[in-house]
C-alpha cells in the first residue's frame, strides 16, 4: 500500500502510484462496481485510480480538495431551510459543511471508509453530530427511502459511467427526493447527458483559481494530479493557481432538476 508520506513518492502522477496490486483494498460491493470485469488497472484506468486514492491516501485527497473551493454562486444558489438533505459521494465534505446551515437534517452519503473518517471527524470538531449524519452508501443503492428529502445533492462525483452514478444513480437520487424537491449535481462533469435527462444548466460567471497553503504545496499537488501544469505554477511563483492553467474546467455549475410524480 502506498502512503503520501513514503520517500519518492510525493510527486508521483496519479495514474503511477498504484498497481494491479493495491485492487486488494476493495470491498467486494466496491470491486464489483469499479473492476466489474475483475480485471483492473489503475495506470491506465483514470477513474480507478481515484477510487484508490480516496481509500490508500485519503489525507492526500482531501488535502487537494481543501484549495478547490466551490464558486460563491453555486453555494448561494442551493435552497435554504429544507427539512432534510441528503448527499450522495460526500467525499471529505468539500460542500458538506456549507450544507449545514440549509437543512434541519443533512445525511451525507460516501462509499469510501477513509473519507467518512476525515468527514465525521469534521463534523465532530465542529459540533454538528445533532444535525448531520454520515452513512455508508453506492449511487446506485441508497440507504434511504423514497421521497425522504427536500434536496438531493452530489458535488463532484456523479458521472454517467455506471459506476460512479449512471442511469441506475440518477433513479437513486430522484428515488429518494421527494415530488417538488430538486435533484442537483454540482460541478457536473457530463452536463450533455444530464440535458437529455431533463435537467436544466447553470454556470456562474468569473475566472476561478485553486487555493493551494503554500508554492510549494501547489507544486508538490500538481505534480500529482496536473503534471502538464507544473512548469506554469513555478514560473507563476503564487499559490493561487488559475483553472485555466490547471486546463481544468472550475467548480462554478449545476445541473438540476425539479422532481414530479
Amino acid at each position: 500500500m502506498i502512503t503520501s508520506d513514503e520517500p519518492g513518492e510525493l510527486g508521483r502522477q496519479l495514474t503511477e502510484r498504484y498497481t494491479a496490486a493495491d485492487l486488494a483494498v476493495l470491498t467486494d460491493e466496491e470491486a464489483w462496481r469499479f473492476v466489474p470485469d475483475g480485471d483492473g488497472d489503475p495506470r491506465s484506468d483514470v477513474p480507478l485510480a481515484w477510487e484508490l486514492l480516496y481509500r490508500l491516501e485519503p489525507d492526500l485527497y482531501e488535502r487537494l480538495i481543501t484549495a478547490e473551493r466551490l464558486h460563491r454562486g453555486v453555494i448561494d444558489w442551493l435552497p435554504r431551510s429544507t427539512d432534510r438533505i441528503v448527499e450522495v459521494g460526500a467525499g471529505t465534505g468539500r460542500l458538506t459543511m456549507d450544507l449545514l446551515d440549509r437543512g434541519q437534517e443533512v445525511l451525507a452519503i460516501e462509499p469510501a471508509a477513509g473519507l467518512r473518517r476525515i468527514l465525521s471527524a469534521k463534523l465532530a470538531q465542529a459540533d454538528q453530530q445533532h444535525c448531520a449524519r454520515v452513512r455508508h452508501g453506492f449511487f446506485d443503492d441508497l440507504p434511504v427511502r423514497d421521497d425522504f428529502a427536500d434536496l438531493v445533492v452530489a458535488c463532484s462525483a456523479f458521472t454517467a459511467a455506471p459506476g460512479h452514478g449512471g442511469e441506475a444513480g440518477l433513479a437513486e437520487m430522484e428515488r429518494i427526493c421527494r415530488p417538488g424537491g430538486c435533484v442537483a449535481i454540482i460541478w457536473p462533469k457530463d452536463p450533455t447527458w444530464l440535458a437529455e435527462r431533463g435537467y436544466q444548466y447553470r454556470s456562474f460567471p468569473g475566472e476561478m483559481s485553486m487555493e493551494f497553503g503554500s508554492h510549494a504545496e501547489a507544486i508538490e499537488l500538481a505534480e500529482i494530479f496536473y503534471p502538464r501544469a507544473v512548469g506554469e505554477i513555478r514560473r507563476r511563483g503564487s499559490r493561487h493557481v488559475p483553472y485555466a492553467v490547471l486546463g481544468a474546467k472550475p467548480p462554478c455549475d449545476v445541473a438540476f432538476k425539479t422532481i414530479g410524480r
